[in-house]
């Protein structure tokens, strides 16, 4: 089977929106997605957007994606990529798509003179840390994913 990476396009929305939700399932939230189709055909095809995505195809149907945007290290003082989110349709999975994904960020990083690659991993999920090793991500001890939101965060504005 063909797989077809490309950057998405408006009408993929609904698609890349099924991979979420696929996604929370698979991550023990299924309750947790607030997007929605018009809010990510806002986002991602806007005149100057902030996020990108790219998508895997096979005979037409939408089974992969990458969600990912521009972040900044003032160390090596480019931009790098970060991966919000890698998703493979279970059914498709096995074929190279993930590798395919990203091997096209990859080549993104390139053309846009990105320093590196960042993504979090849940550290239950042994199947995607292999998966990374395998293209020869490492892992960076000693640092830990942080968040602000909801209350503390309006807490902080001052609401």
């Amino acid at each position: 089977m063909t797989t077809t990476i490309r950057p998405a396009r408006p009408g993929d929305e609904s698609d890349i929106l099924r991979l979420v939700r696929a996604l929370a399932d698979y991550e023990r939230e299924p309750d947790a997605v607030e997007a929605t189709a018009e809010g990510l055909r806002a986002h991602l095809f806007t005149d100057v957007p902030r996020v990108f995505a790219h998508v895997a195809e096979q005979d037409g149907r939408i089974v992969g994606i990458a969600v990912w945007f521009l972040n900044f290290s003032t160390w090596t003082g480019r931009h790098g990529i970060y991966l919000e989110d890698l998703f493979v349709d279970p059914d498709a999975r096995g074929g190279g798509v993930a590798r395919e994904l990203m091997r096209a960020l990859a080549a993104e990083a390139a053309e846009r003179g990105s320093a590196r690659i960042d993504w979090a991993v849940l550290d239950w999920n042994e199947t995607a840390k292999g998966f990374y090793r395998s293209l020869g991500a490492q892992h960076q001890a000693g640092w830990e994913l942080w968040r602000l939101d909801g209350d503390a965060l309006a807490g902080l504005q001052g609401r």
